[in-house]
């Protein structure tokens, strides 16, 4: 456990290259091709995680500060998706659930049960998510494995379902995304949108891309559209002319920086992908196969980015006049292009829908956390989790993401009590 731990702990951009380097040379690439592609994932990831720590870094103080100008008093706070991740790396179930994961993963492949090979190892702490919230609530580490194992089954099934989606909006061939917080809303975005084509009116209205440049011009494109919002921001958090603009321009530089940052881990992907069929076709002739990999790849549409913005004033509307949330988002905000990618994948990149569906899965996102908040708060004492000063509850827009862990953590619950 503390060898898994120390690899781990080195972070999903050293982690990456080292996985995607292996598979190269399995899959009988030369060691240098093998290593590039690799080095370039990793890069590309450290990339990503650059321009979204950048979006956090200005957000969040905004966020903080629209809280306190606009006097959201909530009793929960959201100390961010490190609480899921501590929670899951300090229980005593890691070691078994990555086991049991990546065996299952691989019976699934032997046996044509799914076409996707999780490679994203380091997010498998989305399936100890699951069992450490099982075992805290039944007190069974036994359970706790089997609650994380059909977790992974249910979302590599998801993965397979929704790859066609995700390799056609993203241009993204051979790839599926097996991420808990993202693939688990893919049927409820798509339900939701095969809705939307039958209501009267909202069926007529189109905010995609290329209509809304061409509707406004030089304002609707990426780089402008972020620094508009970013001003917005800005503003409703009261900051000064400087800070305004600091906001602006910096939400500028995530719209037109980040899809680059995707293009560049793509170049280390597509000859990952092509290696992969071609193993596939020699020794499994027939058999397709996807690279399952972190949703960070469909981060930078300009529809998820520019959605994600708009969503976060939203976000801080909904928090503060639903009733029973208990929980005030603070941390959070940079995960929220994360939660559009299915808003927008179910649209079609039409902005309008994606921001309708984006505010009924942040609703469903604060409900969950707020529920969660108790059973998170005791786990997070008891892994030590630094709290925020004077906060007596924490949980955050990560947990309230993780939706399948939610259900099936919530029918363990149930079945632990009827069978007590």
């Amino acid at each position: 456990m503390e060898i898994l731990n120390y690899i781990l702990g080195m972070g999903s951009s050293v982690v990456m290259p080292i996985i995607i380097t292996i598979l190269g040379l399995i899959m009988g690439e030369k060691f240098s091709k093998a290593f590039r592609a690799g080095l370039t994932i990793g890069i590309g990831f450290i990339g990503i995680n650059l321009v979204v720590g950048l979006m956090g870094q200005y957000i969040t103080p905004a966020t903080q500060a629209m809280t306190e100008r606009f006097s959201l008093n909530l009793s929960v706070i959201d100390v961010g998706w490190p609480v899921s991740s501590s929670i899951a790396f300090a229980t005593n179930i890691v070691p078994f659930v990555f086991i049991t994961c990546f065996v299952i993963n691989i019976i699934m492949l032997a046996f044509n049960w799914t076409k996707t090979l999780d490679i994203d190892v380091w997010n498998y702490w989305h399936f100890i998510f699951t069992g450490s919230l099982v075992q805290h609530m039944t007190g069974s580490m036994p359970l706790g494995i089997l609650a994380s194992a059909i977790t992974f089954v249910i979302i590599v099934k998801f993965a397979d379902w929704s790859a066609p989606f995700v390799q056609d909006y993203f241009g993204l061939p051979g790839i599926s995304l097996p991420h808990t917080e993202t693939v688990s809303w893919a049927p409820l975005c798509l339900g939701l949108d095969k809705l939307y084509d039958k209501i009267p009116g909202i069926n007529k209205i189109d905010w995609s891309p290329d209509k809304v440049q061409e509707r406004i011009g030089f304002l609707g494109e990426p780089m402008i559209l972020g620094a508009i919002l970013g001003a917005l921001i800005g503003f409703l958090a009261g900051e000064d002319v400087a800070g305004i603009v600091a906001i602006a321009v910096n939400m500028a530089a995530v719209m037109f920086i980040l899809p680059r940052m995707v293009k560049i881990l793509m170049e280390g992907l597509i000859p990952l992908s092509e290696d992969a069929k071609a193993f596939m076709n020699k020794h499994f002739p027939g058999k397709e196969i996807y690279i399952g990999l972190d949703a960070a790849v469909a981060t930078g549409s300009p529809v998820v980015i520019s959605s994600a913005l708009i969503m976060i004033p939203i976000t801080l509307l909904l928090s503060f006049i639903l009733p029973g949330n208990k929980v005030m988002p603070l941390v959070d905000f940079s995960t929220i292009p994360f939660f559009m990618i299915w808003p927008a994948v179910a649209s079609k990149g039409n902005l309008f829908r994606t921001l309708l569906t984006g505010t009924l899965i942040m609703i469903a996102i604060l409900y969950i956390a707020t529920d969660l908040a108790p059973t998170v708060t005791q786990i997070a004492q008891s892994v030590k989790f630094a709290f925020p000063e004077g906060a007596s509850a924490v949980s955050s827009l990560d947990v309230g993401a993780h939706l399948i862990p939610y259900i099936v953590a919530k029918i363990f619950e149930v079945f632990a009590a009827l069978f007590a």
